[in-house]
């Protein structure tokens, strides 16, 4: 029986908190507090809608493990506003074989903060001369070096096509690297398509392990890109 080196085996919920009170009102952050959430090796996809929990319960998670909370690893202390849902001090990691600690947080919508912090704190410069898609790239490819705990929120947030390919090859690297696990929300059936991933779909239901071809996101864009003006009418004449 291969030798399970998880870092991150179950997410769950370290008391009894109060459940009348946002972030505990979305069903899905409901759910795992209520039932916890066993991680899978390789690479996780938390996929939904705006507004369904995705990115508040990899944040949770991310800060339960340590991680910066704005973006980072663990001795990332760079902090611009506190917006954080506080969910990362009511859950509770239980850990897996895995002796590494290492690990890293992408949050799309801080990682211009936190690469200014990298520029002026940490003494590495050369992300804010890059395009945008390019920093994003480079970051995932120093930390993703050595094999840890990696939350990713929308990290295809700045990449093209043909970039979030080279994405989905790093992270299919990472899902047969040993020791490494990686737990990324996304809106992009590119990155969800990534084979031998398990896919959690987020919504009113709570969360749900589902296939790529069940995904409504799927459903959506081929629908979409079939006939755009089916859409398009909706939302554009009056």
């Amino acid at each position: 029986m291969p030798f399970d080196t998880r870092p991150v085996r179950r997410v769950e919920a370290r008391d009894d908190g109060p459940s009348d009170a946002w972030p505990a009102t979305v069903p899905a952050v409901a759910q795992v507090l209520r039932d916890g959430l066993d991680l899978a090796a390789g690479v996780t996809f938390l996929v939904g809608e705006n507004g369904s929990g995705k990115s508040t319960l990899i944040e949770g998670v991310a800060g339960a493990y340590g991680l910066g909370l704005e973006g980072g690893e663990r001795q990332s202390l760079h902090r611009t506003y506190a917006s954080e849902s506080g969910l990362h001090e009511r859950l509770r990691l239980v850990r897996g074989v895995s002796s590494t600690r290492n690990g890293f947080f992408l949050r799309a919508e801080t990682m211009h903060g936190f690469f200014t912090y990298l520029a002026t704190e940490a003494g590495a410069s050369g992300y804010h001369e890059m395009s945008h898609g390019e920093s994003f790239l480079e970051a995932m490819e120093w930390y993703f070096r050595h094999p840890g705990f990696f939350c990713l929120d929308e990290p295809e947030a700045a990449l093209s096509f043909s970039s979030t390919l080279v994405l989905v090859s790093r992270l299919h690297e990472l899902g047969r690297t040993e020791g490494a696990q990686v737990l990324c929300a996304t809106h992009s059936p590119v990155l969800a398509a990534l084979p031998g991933a398990t896919i959690l779909e987020v919504g009113e239901w709570g969360l749900r392990e589902t296939t790529w071809d069940d995904l409504v996101l799927v459903a959506n864009w081929r629908s979409y890109l079939q006939d755009p003006h089916r859409y398009l009418r909706h939302v554009l004449e009056p």
